[in-house]
């Protein structure tokens, strides 16, 4: 027929024309093989359990040998050596825009009816506070370059509660969810290597009695074992003075 589909053309390169109807029921059909709305809402809030054994795969490639933990736990690795490196400089940027900020809003000395405006603070104060920013900086980026993971985080943190206190929150924050994303890290590292060097986690405190009830046991043991002198046998053994009467 000539209205017909060509089956040459369709096995060709080019791809057969599909109607709108033909569309429609392969959407619908596509739609109904779906999970429904409320557990695709559920998956999307919960992690479903694929993703987690994933995510638990995926972390299961850290330090698995001994010396591989010890050596992150003493040194902070490249991704957080990079995130100090970069924090530092912009930490020193913030800085000295902050101080300049805060000298160009200083109120005046004096009021307008010469008494002294208490608002009022000296330059030194503020050349002081700018130093002290840029050293914490300094010490920031020096940290970063050596690796030192929980110094990195206290000089971090220290930073960001001299900018909060300054009354710019914006910029004290993230420098104090960083200080404490590097002191976790460095304290669940510590807590790893000490597990791994005891050879198994802490105890409990009934494993703890029933360990120290064993020497109690033995020294039982022993008491039991335990036999007289032969003195007092000869004492339980003699005679009493009224036996001897009635033998009279």
């Amino acid at each position: 027929m000539a209205g017909g589909p060509d089956p040459a053309a369709s096995k060709g390169g080019a791809p057969p024309q599909v109607s709108l109807r033909q569309r429609l029921l392969a959407r619908r059909e596509h739609d109904s093989e779906k999970a429904p709305l409320r557990d695709r809402l559920r998956n999307l809030v919960l992690k479903p359990a694929e993703a987690a054994t994933d995510s638990t795969a995926k972390g299961s490639h850290g330090p698995a040998t001994l010396e591989e933990l010890e050596a992150e736990a003493r040194s902070a690795n490249d991704k957080e050596r990079f995130i100090g490196l970069v924090a530092a400089p912009l930490a020193a940027a913030i800085g000295i825009l902050v101080i300049s900020a805060l000298i160009v809003n200083d109120p005046p000395a004096r009021l307008k009816d010469g008494q002294i405006d208490t608002l009022h603070v000296g330059l030194s104060l503020y050349h002081d506070l700018g130093g002290v920013i840029l050293a914490l900086s300094v010490l920031m980026l020096v940290t970063a370059m050596w690796r030192k993971r929980l110094y990195l985080g206290i000089v971090t943190a220290l930073y960001g509660l001299a900018i909060f206190n300054l009354h710019y929150w914006g910029f004290g924050v993230p420098f104090i969810l960083l200080s404490a994303w590097l002191l976790v890290r460095a304290y669940r590292l510590q807590r790893d290597l000490r597990e791994a060097t005891e050879g198994s986690p802490s105890r409990t405190g009934a494993q703890r009695r029933g360990r120290g009830a064993t020497p109690r046991r033995s020294s039982a043991k022993a008491n039991s074992r335990y036999t007289p002198p032969s003195g007092a046998r000869k004492r339980s053994s003699a005679p009493k003075p009224g036996n001897k009467q009635q033998a009279r």
